[in-house]
């Protein structure tokens, strides 16, 4: 099996200019998402760049830092605002460090055969973004008084939205952009809110900006009409799911429901699937209250599905508070408990080309067990017979007994443990919330 994925995902990598160990193909991937402020005590990117090789061995390919930019003042919400209120899209938050501090928290990610993109905020600006004191005033939404205003219906009272109607302003929004690819060598950008900013503007910014260099674009945002621009899109409803079956409110067979409807996404999309992010952590709440003991299972079955896992900082140390948004809040990294389990979900990823993100090679199938209360779901090869992955997740709170796959002559490896599973065609017990991978 290995040596198939060998063969396979040889053709899809690549050493960045930079680079000294290959990257990982991105549909192999795993996303790992950093709030710089809350990162470390010093909240900057000499911090994040230590942290790196720690981030490799855990099996992390594509670092997504959120915003990067200075934070405007006006309307400024906390003491040091949000990250999503830019300020210049062509300058450095100095909290963070300079400009060099970021080219080489850029470069030593290459060096690790990391991926490197930065969160992008084009939908709105701070209220005194440069441009308006350029006299800009018409790159952005006005009132019947002829002001700025912030992006309608919603709080966000400390932005700008900005006029897409502009032809002038998405220029230089391309030309910041830009101005990253080309000044700092990123690989690419999450598009903050993604879906309100036009679809036209979205493909010719791709266009430009890939005359640089090969770019990876996340989507904030659902919907298979995304993928016109973008790599990759929010597994948002897919998360909610989730959540829903950890809180008895949903029943198991909505995955399958709703892999029904994935299917209408293109083959090349990717979907991101995640237990947590800053989102979800800061304003709907931390693992543990949304997913309680649910929140290993849910994580394994981020991984058992079609797309591309995202794992938020943090998470690796059972992370159990809301991370202030507005302040800061420092993660607090002594109880690294989690970065064995995570570890072990990146490492079967990357080894088993069956797991990729790849809507053409592998293909699934999904059972419902035990009167819907365990889900089975087998990515199995095309091209290769015999080559299998099988997750069994029990979706509830009490004990499970289930049987193993029909298959009892082959050598199945239970991925957590290491040792060969024996269980093949009898039957074997899942604790509440309890999940069994196994591969062949």
């Amino acid at each position: 099996m290995k040596y198939f994925k060998v063969l396979i995902f040889a053709f899809g990598a690549f050493l960045s200019p930079m680079a000294q160990t290959p990257q990982t193909p991105i549909h192999a991937s795993v996303i790992y998402e950093v709030n710089v402020r809350q990162f470390s005590k010093e909240g900057t990117f000499a911090e994040v760049q230590k942290a790196l090789p720690r981030l490799k061995a855990m099996g992390v390919d594509i670092l997504w830092l959120m915003p990067i930019h200075p934070i405007g003042v006006k309307n400024r919400k906390g003491t040091l605002g949000s990250y999503y209120a830019v300020r210049d899209y062509k300058g450095i938050n100095p909290e963070f460090g300079n400009l060099t501090d970021f080219k080489n928290l850029v470069d030593e990610a290459h060096l690790q055969g990391m991926r490197l993109i930065i969160d992008w905020v084009a939908n709105h600006s701070s209220p005194d973004n440069v441009w308006l004191d350029q006299g800009h005033k018409d790159w952005y939404t006005l009132d019947s008084t002829g002001n700025v205003q912030p992006t309608l219906g919603t709080d966000w009272w400390d932005v700008a939205d900005l006029n897409y109607e502009n032809q002038e302003m998405r220029k230089e929004m391309i030309a910041s952009m830009k101005y990253w690819v080309q000044e700092c060598n990123i690989d690419g950008f999450r598009c903050d809110v993604a879906g309100w900013v036009p679809m036209d503007f979205w493909v010719q910014a791709r266009k430009e900006l890939e005359t640089v260099k090969p770019l990876f674009m996340l989507a904030e945002s659902e919907g298979a009409d995304q993928h016109q621009a973008f790599d990759m899109t929010y597994g948002w409803e897919f998360h909610h799911i989730m959540n829903k079956i950890a809180q008895g409110k949903a029943e198991p067979s909505e995955i399958l429901t709703y892999q029904e409807k994935d299917k209408e996404y293109p083959k090349n999309a990717i979907r991101m699937y995640f237990t947590s992010n800053h989102d979800e952590n800061s304003w709907n709440g931390t693992e543990m209250e949304r997913m309680g003991d649910a929140r290993f299972v849910m994580a394994v079955l981020s991984y058992a599905m079609n797309g591309m896992p995202l794992i938020y900082n943090g998470q690796e140390t059972s992370l159990n508070r809301r991370l202030l948004f507005f302040e800061k809040d420092q993660i607090n990294w002594d109880k690294m408990d989690m970065v064995s389990f995570y570890s072990t979900l990146n490492a079967v990823k990357h080894r088993n080309y069956l797991l990729a993100a790849d809507r053409y090679e592998a293909y699934e199938k999904y059972e419902l067990l035990n009167g819907g209360k365990v889900i089975a779901i087998t990515r199995l090869s095309n091209t290769f017979p015999g080559t299998e992955v099988v997750f069994y997740l029990n979706l509830s709170a009490e004990k499970q007994t289930v049987k193993g796959p029909l298959d009892s002559k082959a050598q199945w490896t239970n991925v957590f443990t290491g040792k060969r599973f024996k269980k093949a065609n009898k039957p074997f017990k899942l604790a509440p919330w309890g999940y069994l991978v196994i591969e062949k």
